[in-house]
């Protein structure tokens, strides 16, 4: 079992160098200017893969904000929970947590059924032995680690690499199915036209063995309303 600090190392991603990735996007003027704005920022990642496995889950096809209220709704309603200073701070539900649950009970948090029959399933094959999401991360080959997950009912590949992203540090996986993530390419490389996922995936070539962590930067860049003049 991990220790708080090697937790902690692992959710914040204190161990990595971002020098390497900043090197290699120098010659992308956008994302240059971006990093050089944005120098210091490192990806979060949840502290287990189910974690982002179920964010990704809830997540499809609707608004980010109603999502994390429902991810919210899971921890207080799935998840255990300590106080301090008078304050109850919940944990992510485990997968042994949600697997002990019905479906009705998954469903109140605000899932439609579809989505709590698959966070349902997932939890129960964790809880059964079948699936080691936390074993993936030393996969070295991400078609592989898509390949076992797309074979999960109600994972798809863009669950997948989302899961990747954030959940195993696999910093070259690229969601480029992701409205959010092509709306924000296109703002600062296509002039804001609307863009198909495999010019998306074009674009991020330029980016190398990274990939989903520029894609990180772009998002935040736009939250900050960060602008980059052109070259």
């Amino acid at each position: 079992m991990k220790t708080a600090e090697e937790n902690i190392q692992f959710i914040f991603n204190l161990g990595f160098d971002l020098c390497s990735f900043y090197k290699d996007v120098e010659k992308d003027p956008a994302m240059h200017q971006i990093t050089q704005q944005l120098y210091g920022l490192k990806n979060p990642t949840t502290s287990t893969v189910f974690e982002s496995l179920v964010d990704s889950i809830v997540e499809q096809q609707i608004s980010i904000k109603v999502a994390i209220t429902i991810e919210h709704r899971l921890a207080k309603k799935f998840g255990d929970h300590t106080g301090i200073d008078g304050k109850i701070y919940f944990a992510f539900p485990t997968s042994q947590n949600i697997a002990a649950a019905s479906i009705d009970e998954v469903q109140q948090v605000g899932l439609s059924m579809r989505k709590a029959e698959y966070i349902l399933n997932a939890a129960k094959l964790i809880a059964d032995g079948k699936l080691n999401l936390e074993e993936m991360k030393n996969e070295k080959n991400p078609e592989q680690i898509i390949t076992e997950l797309d074979a999960i009912r109600g994972i798809g590949v863009w669950t997948a690499e989302l899961t990747m992203l954030r959940g195993m540090q696999k910093l070259d996986a690229f969601p480029a199915d992701d409205l959010g993530i092509r709306r924000v390419i296109s703002r600062y490389y296509c002039g804001g036209k609307p863009i198909k996922s495999a010019e998306a995936r074009e674009i991020a070539k330029a980016w190398g063995r990274w990939k989903g962590l520029p894609a990180f930067y772009l998002i935040i860049a736009e939250d900050k309303e960060i602008t980059v003049k052109s070259v």
